[in-house]
């Protein structure tokens, strides 16, 4: 007990509603249906978790993060009721504050804990039809100063995994989880596959229609780092973890629930790094960055990418530093930095055209060929252009060359393209082409589940205000006033596409 009042506990009681009697009797309820038949808990014992900071004992944490999950329509964890997830003694010392509630970062037994929590109750989510939007989003500099001293060392190659009978991996509540058991290398095989068949789907279609699948096979793999593998194996069972973890995360940033993205995004980090894939760990902290400039704070993502880029080891690939680079280089556009974001994506081409291919590149990396290295620079300089209206020719040269190469069927990127061109044509005084791109995109928009490209055509269609009584243009924005999705329509005005 603390004696202090835990705030994050007061806060999320709050939302819910309920009374403190009305707590005590749904935790009671709760826990005699998990096998916990003799908890009695009262109103006074909540009113201590509350206003003295008290930490019940297990299992009444997990039956808190259940019910405020179910309560809320999106996932609660135990970090995020305040309370301290107690582990083996002697591991890691707690290193919570108010700046770093989630007391980053975790050892691995934490990491696969924190894991099958979480994912368990975003599947909860799904099955009850609720809908996961997640609580705020923890700022950039706050995950980077937790995490650096963590991520630019290398994990103990004898580091334990999680004991199956540790309490940490009791029956969580609400929500299955997959037992513990040992698996080989065949069945790591085909998890590896599984993830390749997720990410061209995603690709392809957007992350709605697919995300439950693969946050259910982040639960399952989370189940399987709880037995003690040989270390070979091991590591790429963490691999798997962090491949899916980050496919989680940007499937969820993708529909829109963007703290629920974000916790995926660190997980994988850790899991990563616990996999000895510092470079992989990177990359997943550069998701969060571009996350961040998507929703207007390309500051943050500048904190985040300094992390991902020096944390990323000296093994780090060309092609990847230059898929790093070009993500440094949006954000910098956003703040209207034109000269250092031209310096940027001048070194990530260097970057690019220096890799000799002589090392395989990693799975996660096959798909940032040079179609993306174009579309991300139209990406930065269609930004740009909203501080530099020249940049929007720039802006043109580039799409129209990522979308002369795109013929692989990632219809997303894609659709992307076209908003880059799109955007860029408005701002170059060029409502004929401008009309062009927009309904090619308008019109395969229909055939993904992504949220992302409608907030980037919100942005396009913010620019076509320019031209009203344009006749052409008037009709595209009554066409785009139809076909916007309703929720979409209402959603926070974003960073501009």
């Amino acid at each position: 007990m603390t004696g202090e009042p835990n705030t994050r506990l007061a806060d999320l009681f709050g939302l819910a509603g309920w009374s403190k009697g009305e707590l005590a009797r749904l935790v009671n309820r709760q826990a005699a249906a998990m096998g916990h038949p003799q908890l009695a808990t009262d109103t006074s014992r909540v009113r201590r978790w509350i206003d003295m900071g008290e930490t019940p004992r297990d299992p009444v944490p997990r039956v808190l993060a259940a019910l405020f999950t179910e309560r809320l329509g999106r996932v609660v964890t135990i970090e995020d009721l305040g309370f301290v997830r107690h582990g083996r003694a002697g591991k890691r010392r707690d290193v919570r504050n108010t700046d770093n509630p989630d007391g980053l970062p975790w050892a691995p037994e934490r990491t696969a804990a924190v894991l099958t929590e979480f994912t368990g109750m975003d599947l909860m989510l799904n099955r009850r039809g609720l809908v996961g939007a997640g609580a705020a989003l923890a700022a950039g500099s706050a995950l980077t100063s937790a995490m650096y001293d963590w991520l630019h060392t290398d994990p103990s190659p004898t580091a334990d995994a999680p004991r199956h009978d540790s309490p940490l991996h009791a029956d969580p509540a609400g929500f299955d989880r997959y037992e513990a058991a040992p698996i080989g290398s065949q069945e790591i095989e085909a998890l590896e596959r599984s993830v390749e068949v997720f990410r061209a789907w995603d690709a392809a279609r957007g992350g709605g229609l697919q995300r439950k699948a693969v946050v259910g096979q982040l639960n399952e793999v989370g189940g399987m780092l709880a037995y003690r593998h040989p270390d070979h194996l091991q590591r790429r069972l963490w691999g798997v973890a962090a491949n899916l973890a980050v496919l989680a995360g940007w499937m969820s940033h993708d529909v829109g629930l963007e703290p629920t993205a974000q916790k995926y995004f660190v997980i994988a980090a850790h899991a990563a790094r616990e996999g000895g894939d510092r470079p992989r760990a990177g990359e997943a902290l550069s998701r969060a960055a571009r996350q961040m400039v998507h929703l207007g704070r390309p500051d943050e993502a500048l904190d985040l990418m300094k992390l991902a880029r020096s944390g990323s080891g000296e093994e780090i690939l060309p092609r990847t530093q230059a898929m790093l680079h070009t993500i440094e280089a949006w954000a910098q556009a956003s703040m209207g930095r034109g000269q250092a974001m031209r310096r940027t994506l001048g070194e990530a081409e260097e970057l690019f055209v220096s890799d000799k291919s002589d090392v395989p590149l990693p799975s996660w990396m096959q798909t940032f060929r040079s179609e993306d290295l174009y579309g991300m620079q139209a990406l930065a300089y269609r930004t740009l252009a909203e501080h530099e209206p020249a940049a929007a020719k720039q802006a043109q040269y580039f799409a129209q060359k990522a979308l002369a190469l795109r013929n692989d069927g990632r219809q997303r990127s894609k659709i992307f393209d076209y908003l880059s061109m799109a955007s860029a044509c408005f701002i170059a005084d060029d409502p004929e082409q401008a009309d062009r791109y927009a309904r090619l995109a308008l019109m395969s928009m229909g055939e993904t589940s992504s949220q992302r490209t409608w907030d980037r055509l919100r942005e396009m269609y913010r620019l076509t205000g320019h031209y009203a009584g344009y006749t052409k243009i008037e009709d595209l924005r009554e066409e785009i006033q139809l076909a916007m999705p309703k929720a979409a329509a209402k959603r926070p005005r974003r960073t501009r596409a």
